[in-house]
């Protein structure tokens, strides 16, 4: 078997040469992403091939409803066929509620609601930390033009409105994720597609199964507990012979 030439590792992926020109294909792997923190890295067994089921049923979903993605097909239990693209150098975070990195820097309790989804943009520099920057900072420094925030908004806001509801429907509240947005040329025409990855790395999900309280109150929604496995358990994509216990990992 030839070797495939590796065109990218990440922190949680790696990307090699795809069979036909203009594709790749995505790898995933059991290492955890590092958090503000929990900064040292982690390998967690199974979390791949959860991460590959998790986000092939999202970017699939998103497919069906009209939702650009460079998803194209799952080739195996860690690999996917993707489409390739040029990747704007953002992560584009959407809230819908306070927590982390929002709920410290403007004094706003931990799981209060959002007046509506709020979205922002990090710069994708780990060195750097992955600041947070205005669009001015964007257009200024050409990272994307202003008709590009105005559809990556759009691109953004039609994935809160997909993955919400997807989410309340097994009993999750999605408090906030994290999407990156790619171009593709097709002839002359350039439209923005969303790339890498949909899962519980990307994502923050509190339990709305929560059991009563002796006095009949519901407690208020936790952090998913092992939030690779139930959530792949309650959409009905884990796979056999996959189990472990970890925690999520949470948006900045």
């Amino acid at each position: 078997m030839a070797r495939r030439k590796k065109v990218y590792e990440g922190k949680a992926k790696i990307l090699y040469e795809g069979p036909e020109p203009g594709t790749l294909i995505q790898y995933f792997k059991d290492d955890g992403t590092p958090t503000p923190v929990d900064p040292a890295p982690v390998t967690v067994d199974g979390k791949g091939v959860l991460n590959n089921r998790l986000s092939e049923f999202f970017m699939a979903g998103l497919n069906a409803i009209g939702v650009p993605t460079h998803f194209i097909r799952r080739i195996n239990m860690r690999e996917q066929l993707v489409r390739m693209v040029e990747i704007i150098p953002l992560e584009v975070v959407v809230r819908n509620f306070a927590a982390g990195d929002i709920s410290q820097r403007l004094g706003i309790p931990e799981g209060t609601p959002l007046p509506r989804p709020i979205v922002e943009y990090y710069f994708k520099d780990d060195k750097l930390g992955t600041p947070l920057v205005s669009e001015e900072h964007i257009v200024a420094f050409g990272w994307a033009n202003q008709q590009d925030l105005d559809d990556i908004v759009a691109l953004a806001l039609r994935v809160n409105d997909f993955l919400s509801g997807v989410m309340m429907g097994v009993g999750v509240r999605l408090a906030d994720f994290r999407i990156e947005v790619g171009r593709i040329w097709e002839g002359d025409f350039m439209r923005l597609i969303v790339a890498d990855e949909i899962s519980p790395d990307s994502c923050r999900l509190w339990d709305l199964r929560q059991p009563e309280r002796p006095d009949g109150s519901v407690p208020d929604p936790a952090p998913l507990a092992d939030s690779y496995t139930e959530l792949a358990r309650r959409l009905g994509v884990l796979p056999s012979n996959v189990t472990h216990t970890t925690k999520p990992t949470l948006i900045n």
